[in-house]
């Protein structure tokens, strides 16, 4: 408890002070006398009215809530409040929430006798992620004639961590259920010999390759037997955040680096199941956390325990810097994600010159999320205002220098993922699927 709860006039002490006031002056008498037998019959009421309010540490307050929740998702808070009072109260409890948890309410008035206990609860919305530490919770309670109350703040420690949007956990959860799938990417591509990894022997199909006949297997069972290859488990994949300034842009009103998340999730899940190994850096102009590949069930979480935090720097991404420390970590020959904006600048100066420290050794992808609204502006066919044409054209150069960005990746031995709102996640764990299936990891 924060200090002495004292007694506090009320409004309808006030209320009742005014009427005495209105009154007097309405009295057609002029005494002093009266006067201050109404002032001291006012004080007596307001000192017995104050001794009988009880003090706000008889009432006990209790706060549950999940220690996490994913952004986009609703929580519930749980009040609990009890009166260990000897008499009847009129309380008021306010919890100090933080306004970005969007909470439907934020305290709770009740009548308790003596032993109550009152459950309530409110429902979290939360419009950002990040952590959330709660702690004062005020308890004001009214005195039987209402004229006083005594008011008090107390720290309920508690506090809640918003991890980062999945919006596309249903369409990544589709992928999960459809019948081996998952182990190779794709079965057709299995089937047809892809992979790396021996499977087991099965009787010549029409369309299989001569080269995965097994000769002394066909010379054994007299008929035609060829090797079926399934694709290396065991696997690691590497996805690198950037936090930076390119990424602080917002396409459908989120942030890339929410796009961006939504999408590591996305692939570290699907890593998870076929049983590769997902791990994540994040940078900006420094390395600010590195998760080491695990295929554990607690890996989706780690994951998104090492982004819920960041907020985009508004510097220069150093990806020379973090393309070093990820290979220095991870020597073996793995799949290495970056997760960035196609800005040609952007790629030209600083992506494409650090980008062989990855392909020396290792398979890339880069991905990107795009403005469906620059597309849209470039499509425009008539313009009422100059402006418009203005939009226009520069939409039209900015798909340009972006086509040229790709065409350079994709030239320096990078495969790359440009996919609308939305689309990123799947497309990449697309892309991921078929690149293991075929055997190029």
């Amino acid at each position: 408890m924060r200090g002495r709860a004292y007694p506090v006039p009320s409004v309808w002490f006030a209320a009742l002070a005014a009427g005495c006031g209105l009154a007097l002056f309405a009295w057609p008498g002029r005494s002093w006398t009266a006067f201050w037998l109404v002032d001291a019959a006012l004080l007596v009421v307001l000192i017995v009215d104050a001794a009988a309010c009880q003090s706000p540490s008889l009432i006990s307050v209790g706060r549950s809530l999940p220690e996490a929740m994913t952004l986009g998702e609703d929580a519930t808070l749980n009040w609990a409040v009890a009166n260990r009072g000897r008499r009847r109260v009129k309380l008021t409890v306010t919890d100090a929430l933080w306004p970005s948890l969007a909470a439907e309410r934020r305290r709770v008035t009740a009548s308790l006798r003596p032993g109550d206990v009152l459950r309530a609860s409110t429902v979290l919305r939360p419009t950002r992620r990040g952590r959330f530490p709660l702690g004062d919770v005020t308890v004001r309670v009214e005195s039987p004639w209402r004229l006083v109350s005594r008011q008090a703040t107390r720290v309920v420690e508690g506090g809640l961590r918003v991890m980062p949007a999945y919006p596309s956990r249903e369409e990544i959860q589709r992928r999960l259920r459809v019948p081996r799938v998952i182990e190779a990417g794709a079965r057709s591509i299995r089937t047809s010999g892809g992979g790396t990894e021996f499977d087991q022997l099965r009787d010549y199909r029409p369309g299989d390759e001569f080269r995965r006949v097994d000769w002394p297997a066909t010379v054994r069972l007299q008929r035609p037997i060829v090797k079926q290859f399934r694709a290396e488990r065991n696997q690691t994949v590497v996805l690198l955040l950037d936090n930076g300034r390119v990424m602080a842009g917002t396409v459908g009103e989120v942030p890339r680096v929410e796009h961006a998340m939504d999408a590591v999730l996305g692939v570290v899940q699907i890593a998870m199941r076929v049983g590769d190994r997902a791990g994540l850096v994040t940078f900006d102009q420094q390395v600010r956390s590195i998760l080491v590949p695990n295929n554990a069930r607690s890996q989706l979480g780690r994951a998104a325990e090492a982004m819920y935090l960041l907020e985009p720097d508004y510097g220069e991404s150093a990806y020379q810097l973090a393309f070093n420390a990820a290979t220095a970590r991870f020597r073996r020959r793995s799949l290495f994600v970056v997760l960035t904006d196609l800005v040609e600048a952007v790629v030209e100066q600083a992506l494409l010159p650090a980008l062989p420290i990855l392909t020396r050794r290792h398979l890339v992808v880069v991905a990107a999320v795009q403005d469906p609204a620059v597309a849209a502006w470039a499509r425009e066919g008539s313009h009422q205002w100059p402006s418009e044409v203005y939009r226009s054209a520069a939409a039209v150069g900015s798909l340009d220098q972006r086509a040229r960005a790709v065409a350079r990746l994709r030239a320096a031995g990078a495969v790359v993922v440009d996919a609308e709102p939305g689309r990123l996640a799947v497309e990449l764990v697309d892309t991921y699927l078929e690149l293991k299936a075929a055997g190029r990891l």
